[in-house]
């Protein structure tokens, strides 16, 4: 009854008046429509055990036919053994469900949109998920998705960083001559360099994140399966931060070898060794404080922006469904993380310029503070977004991939 009350009182008097219990379950039984929809596998309008066998296994949940036949009678009123939509709603409608599984397993905002950026929100894994291990698959699966994306699209990360680093008014570098100046330097491997740590970073972080994600959610004491979306933010930018800090000297190394000159290193260790013995162990933590600070506004943004579209879409066009089909999913996913790198992109170049520091024979060391002055002072606002066309290029081809290469994963997994 608290949930009901709660979820109706939009004047927050601790009451419902009629309009609102009327709104309420309008609300409510829009989304029972969504679910019976998404049970309905057979489209005939009724459902039936081996449908509710075969929906609860797609959410990772394995019952018999006998199991499925006690919830079939718990609601069946005439003794048909289907349930139609009348006896659904009216076993339903006082029963507030806030989390239905099938939208939110739908919708979930997954980091297997990989666009190459490493600040996304982790994965939500229900219950059964957890218990029956496919959360881990989902990581593997996420992985290696992401390890093909980011090799796909390498050439235009590193035209990115060296855009970041180099272009100035000056030396105004386009995408064309940029390509054409690495192909110069190196021949075309060198388009693909720092791709190595770039794609050995994806498991540690994935592993942190998720552990770290986790702990978060048992310390902020939610007694939701899911979390409400400013639970999420803040779960999964210290989940973000933590995974961050424990990874972030790879993230020095991988602009460090995405700048080299060819012969410079003769590969990671030989870059390792060498950043350590001419500037020292603070030289891999150059940058932090413009990285961790990046977090929050390219999460908040992308879960923001993920919501409000989600929900546009469920409120226009979730009539016969709640599965929204994947160019849908990709579309919100591809736009609210463009949003999210928008944001973050000043603090992220800011951060890359401090990385590659002293890669520049007695450059002087800056601030974050200082950096950001010396970038207004002599290229204006524009100069905080060297890079950007790149880095936008690469976001569909990324999000694209990385979705195919996951789904196919999945099946190789058994998810």
């Amino acid at each position: 009854e608290q949930k009901i009350v709660k979820a109706g009182d939009k004047d927050l008097d601790g009451q419902l008046d009629f309009e609102e219990f009327v709104h309420y379950l309008q609300d409510h039984e829009k989304k029972l429509r969504l679910v019976f929809k998404s049970l309905d596998k057979k489209n005939d309008g009724r459902i039936d055990a081996q449908e509710i066998v075969q929906s609860l296994r797609d959410l990772g949940v394995k019952i018999s036919e006998q199991q499925a036949e006690k919830i079939l009678k718990s609601m069946d009123k005439n003794g048909t053994m289907t349930i139609d939509w009348n006896e659904w709603r009216d076993y339903h409608l006082l029963h507030p469900v806030e989390n239905i599984p099938e939208i939110i397993l739908y919708w979930k905002h997954s980091t297997i949109f990989d666009v190459g950026e490493n600040l996304t929100v982790p994965d939500e894994f229900t219950v059964e998920e957890r218990q029956t291990g496919m959360w881990w698959r989902h990581l593997v699966a996420g992985g290696g998705a992401g390890a093909v994306s980011r090799t796909c699209t390498a050439p235009l990360d590193r035209l990115k960083v060296l855009m970041q680093v180099h272009a100035s008014r000056s030396n105004n570098m386009c995408i064309i001559g940029g390509f054409t100046q690495m192909i110069r330097e190196g021949g075309t491997r060198s388009l693909w360099r720092g791709n190595g740590i770039n794609v050995l970073k994806i498991a540690p972080e994935s592993a942190i994140k998720f552990m770290a994600y986790e702990q978060i959610k048992r310390f902020i004491g939610t007694d939701q399966e899911m979390l409400r979306i400013h639970e999420r933010l803040l779960a999964g930018s210290l989940a973000g931060a933590i995974a961050q800090s424990s990874i972030y000297p790879m993230e020095v190394l991988k602009t460090r070898m995405a700048l080299r000159k060819t012969g410079q290193y003769s590969g990671m260790l030989d870059c390792a060794k060498n950043i350590l013995s001419k500037e020292g162990m603070a030289a891999f933590y150059k940058g932090y404080i413009p990285n961790m600070l990046g977090i929050i506004p390219y999460a908040g943004i992308d879960l923001a922006v993920y919501e409000t579209l989600k929900n546009a879409w469920l409120q226009r066009y979730a009539v016969n469904s709640a599965d929204p089909g994947v160019f849908v999913l990709l579309a919100c996913g591809t736009i609210s993380s463009t949003c999210g790198q928008l944001a973050s992109y000043p603090l992220a170049l800011v951060r890359t310029r401090m990385q590659a520091q002293a890669s520049v024979e007695g450059a002087p060391e800056v601030t974050m503070r200082g950096l950001f002055k010396h970038i207004l002072k002599t290229e204006g606002a524009f100069g905080l977004y060297r890079g950007l066309a790149p880095n936008f290029m690469k976001v569909i081809p990324a999000v694209s991939i990385s979705y195919v290469v996951y789904e196919n994963l999945k099946m190789t997994l058994g998810v």
